[in-house]
This record gives C-alpha cells, structure tokens and sequence, in this order.
C-alpha cells in the first residue's frame, strides 16, 4: 500500500521505467544510492537535503524541491537561520521537513563542537573552533563568557546575553556573575555578528575596555574579546584593542596570574 502512494506520488510507472524508477523520479533513491557508492560528501547539497526528507506527499519532488529552497540568497546557511514555524511555512516544507532539516543541521554542528567536557583553550584560533559552530549560523547576536582555571582549562561556558540581529546589550554584572560562580582566574569575551562580517565595531571596542576595568578591580583577567562571524573571527587581543596592548602582548594567552 505504501509502495504504491509512493510510486503514485512520484508519477505511477510508466512503460519501461518500473516502480524503482517511479520512486527514483523525485531523487530520493538516486540520492541515496549515490551516498553508498560514493560516499555522503559527493552528494550536493540539494541531494543531501533530498535524503534527509526522503519521498513525501507533496509535489514537486523532494530534489527539486530542495534545490529551489537552495536557491534562495545564503543558500544552505539561509535554510539553517530559518525560524522552524517560518521554514514549516514555505511552499512544499511543513512542519515534518521543516523539523527534519533542523535536527538534522543541528547534529552536524554538534559533530564540530570538542569532545571534551572541560577543553583546554590556549589561542583565539582555538576559541573560534570551540564557539564557531555554536554561534556561526545564529540569526540573533549572542554574548558568552568563557570562565578558565590558572591552566586555561574552560570550566564554564556562559551565554549571558541575547539580543538582535544587529545589537545585543550587556550587563557586566551578568558577565562577572558568571566569572565569580566559576571561580576564574580568567575570561574571555566572546559574541557574533549575524551578518557574518566579524569586524568589531565601535560599541563592541568600548564595551570591551569598560569590562576589562571592571574585571581588573576583581583580580580577573580578560584574555580576549573574539567576534564569531561566517567561517571568520577577530581577536580583539590580537587586533591591539585592548586598553593596555603592550602589557597584554606580553602576558599574553596565560590565565595565571589574573588581571592586577
């Protein structure tokens, strides 16, 4: 029964193409069949989103279906920053498909994140590949603190802050509420610019300066503001932004010692 709706949906069989070929006809099996023989990255990204979806209901096919959505400006980082309700929404989608390619995206970042539950993070390079697939892809920006031990050893990530596309506002007492429950020696400031461009702005480098004074006054060093943007990140450290460039160059990525 299920074969045959199936075969229905695609277009029922038609002399010399056979049901396999019926259900082939919107991608799916071809997808599929392509995965096994070469492997899932020589799929597309419209076959890999095929896959996901598998044959549905609706017409058109799940293949052309996904490369119209593809389509759309930002492509597959567009179809990630979709809200579920508005991606549920869009022609042919529904909630089903909707929920499919979220979860779906979502364990691929997942997959990218470090495996371990209390990483040691020694440079802004290692901080952006801890944080860049958490934040890469979010539509609102984010603000997080990274609270470490006199080792560098992360033992709290926070996100204390949540705000807009273009702004998200923060209270220094939720930052170091956060640095002060973990007991570090150290923090680095972190958030992402939805736009994907990672270029700090004006408000970001004075936020930064009135933090690091207010942490020095608890004895906490601020090793780094890192901006998260498309693939890209800036370290604010590096960048000589910071208030006192020449005796953080110096001290450099080492959380002992504290900020006095």
């Amino acid at each position: 029964m299920e074969q045959a709706a199936e075969a229905a949906w695609a277009g029922g069989e038609s002399a010399g193409g056979g049901t396999v070929r019926a259900r082939g006809a919107g991608g799916v099996e071809e997808s599929r069949e392509r995965l096994f023989r070469l492997g899932a990255e020589a799929l597309t990204d419209p076959e890999l989103l095929c896959v996901v979806w598998g044959p549905g209901p609706r017409s058109p096919g799940p293949l052309q279906l996904a490369g119209t959505l593809l389509s759309r400006d930002g492509g597959l980082k567009a179809l990630v920053q979709e809200e579920p309700l508005a991606l549920s929404l869009l022609p042919g989608v529904g909630p089903v498909r909707a929920a499919q390619v979220l979860a779906a995206l979502e364990l691929g970042r997942r997959a990218q994140r470090t495996v371990e539950r209390r990483p040691k993070l020694r440079t802004p390079q290692e901080i952006h590949a801890y944080l860049g697939p958490k934040l890469g892809a979010l539509r609102r920006e984010v603000f997080h603190v990274l609270c470490f031990n006199a080792r560098n050893v992360l033992v709290h990530d926070a996100r204390v802050a949540e705000g807009t596309m273009n702004a998200c506002p923060v209270d220094p007492r939720e930052v170091f509420a956060a640095a002060l429950t973990a007991r570090a020696t150290a923090i680095v400031l972190a958030h992402n610019h939805p736009s994907g461009d990672p270029e700090p702005s004006i408000q970001d480098v004075g936020l930064t300066r009135h933090l690091i004074s207010a942490a020095q006054l608890l004895n906490i060093k601020v090793l780094d503001h890192v901006v998260v943007g498309d693939g890209a990140y800036v370290s604010m450290m590096e960048r000589g932004l910071f208030p006192d460039t020449e005796w953080e160059t110096k001290r450099g990525w080492s959380a002992n010692g504290g900020g006095g």
